[in-house]
């Protein structure tokens, strides 16, 4: 398959950067935190072979424009509000959505507030119950302190070990240039304020978690064992919550489609193709 076409489109009055690749029935990716939709970029090409796969860049990330916390507030209802404007911009219809972390809570947020835009929902990993946010992120939440840590002096070096003792599984083999080039997008100022933003803005779980009873579309959990930002009984939890949902539970640490792509197809195909059946 050719790589992805990379577009730009204005979403709730912020310009995105969006990657698309293949045709077929949509389906749109969505990031977590402190990267963008490159993380997508270990499953894109195969799920492209059957999907037309779009992998935007929320606000304030990756190649997306990156607006003050004056005009863009760094909320989950406003990325959800922003991802159910990139349908009316690229003209799509119902699509799967699969978001990861900070995604996920997007993707569910979405589901719940705009159930016609969501034909089938996959949450990964997905914020939704409050819990650790990591060393790291703990230390940028600290009043005052905070904001200069991750403003100033959070540089490579701590980024790396950031996703090497917290996001991967203690047996992946993602390489450090990976993770540099997460951090060389992250790396700049506006970048930096928008993840502190959003940081700050999602320490409060309580509005995605009053959302699970409201989400109508056939409904996914995919969850790392050896996650180690939110453990798997959180994700079990996230299962029985949502009415019909099916959970699965993979040797992985925070990011499976990074560390277990190859599952992650296997799984999503399925699941999808369950719901090509039902329409036939």
């Amino acid at each position: 398959m050719p790589g992805p076409v990379h577009r730009d489109v204005t979403a709730s009055g912020v310009r995105l950067r969006v990657a698309e690749a293949g045709s077929g029935p949509t389906v749109i990716l969505i990031h977590g935190l402190f990267v963008d939709h490159r993380s997508w970029d270990l499953i894109m090409p195969e799920l492209a072979e059957s999907f037309r796969v779009v992998a935007p860049d929320l606000p304030g990330f990756g190649a997306s424009e990156k607006p003050p916390p004056s005009r863009f507030p760094y909320g989950i209802e406003a990325f959800a509000e922003a991802i159910a404007d990139l349908y009316a911009g690229l003209e799509l219809g119902p699509a799967a959505v699969v978001g990861h972390a900070l995604g996920g809570a997007v993707a569910l947020t979405l589901a719940a507030r705009h159930p016609e835009l969501v034909s089938r929902l996959i949450l990964i990993d997905a914020l939704c119950y409050e819990s650790g946010a990591g060393r790291y992120g703990e230390l940028a939440l600290l009043p005052f302190v905070g904001g200069l840590v991750l403003k100033q002096l959070w540089g490579r070096g701590l980024f790396r070990r950031h996703f090497q003792e917290t996001v991967f599984g203690p047996t992946s083999s993602i390489a450090a240039p990976r993770i540099d080039r997460y951090f060389d997008a992250f790396n700049a100022p506006a970048a930096r304020s928008s993840a502190l933003a959003t940081l700050r803005a999602t320490v409060d779980t309580r509005g995605i978690v009053a959302q699970t009873p409201r989400i109508q579309a056939p409904t996914l959990v995919i969850w790392g064992r050896h996650d180690r930002v939110w453990p798997a009984s959180l994700g079990q939890r996230l299962s029985r919550e949502i009415r019909g949902c099916g959970f699965e539970l993979l040797d992985s640490g925070h990011s499976p489609h990074e560390e277990r792509p190859r599952e992650i197809v296997r799984i999503v195909r399925r699941f999808l193709s369950d719901e090509r059946r039902a329409r036939f």
